[in-house]
């Protein structure tokens, strides 16, 4: 933590939360640099790709929003590294919407299993959240809360 901040000054680790979830709203923001790449997992199964990297690097699947090999954005929104976006992710069973700075880039799509560097192939169970911190590093998060349909209230991660 840094002023307030998740920061991964350089490659480093990956964090995960101590508790796991099934159904959610989520919400962050994240600010990511110029040829950074991190991901936000989902039940530690399903990758939301956080990645600037030059274009010819990945395929739209892969790329910023995207459920990474899985989904790939409906829409590509500008590109804006060093600079503050938001994602809201919500997450039922197995179909996922993506809101990436206001507007829907994933609209209740079904994820067809898990993606590469899935805590566990156990789809029917909670999981849960982890962020990719072994790629590289300049990246920052903030404002991270997760919305749990029965308790109907939100809840920042520890």
């Amino acid at each position: 933590m840094q002023d307030g901040l998740l920061v991964n000054q350089d490659h480093g680790a990956n964090l995960k939360t101590k508790r796991t979830f099934d159904d959610f709203k989520l919400h962050y923001e994240v600010n990511c640099p110029n040829n950074g790449n991190s991901g936000f997992y989902l039940r530690g199964r399903y990758e939301v790709q956080i990645e600037y990297e030059p274009l010819s690097e990945n395929p739209p699947e892969r790329r910023i929003g995207s459920i990474y090999g899985r989904i790939a954005p409906k829409l590509e929104l500008p590109r804006t590294p060093g600079q503050w976006e938001t994602f809201d992710v919500t997450l039922v069973g197995r179909t996922v919407t993506v809101v990436r700075n206001g507007v829907a880039t994933i609209d209740h799509q079904e994820i067809e299993g898990i993606t590469g560097g899935a805590l566990d192939a156990n789809e029917g169970e909670p999981g849960p959240f982890y962020i990719q911190g072994d790629h590289t590093g300049g990246l920052k998060f903030r404002n991270i809360m997760v919305s749990v349909p029965r308790r109907l209230k939100t809840t920042p991660l520890s």
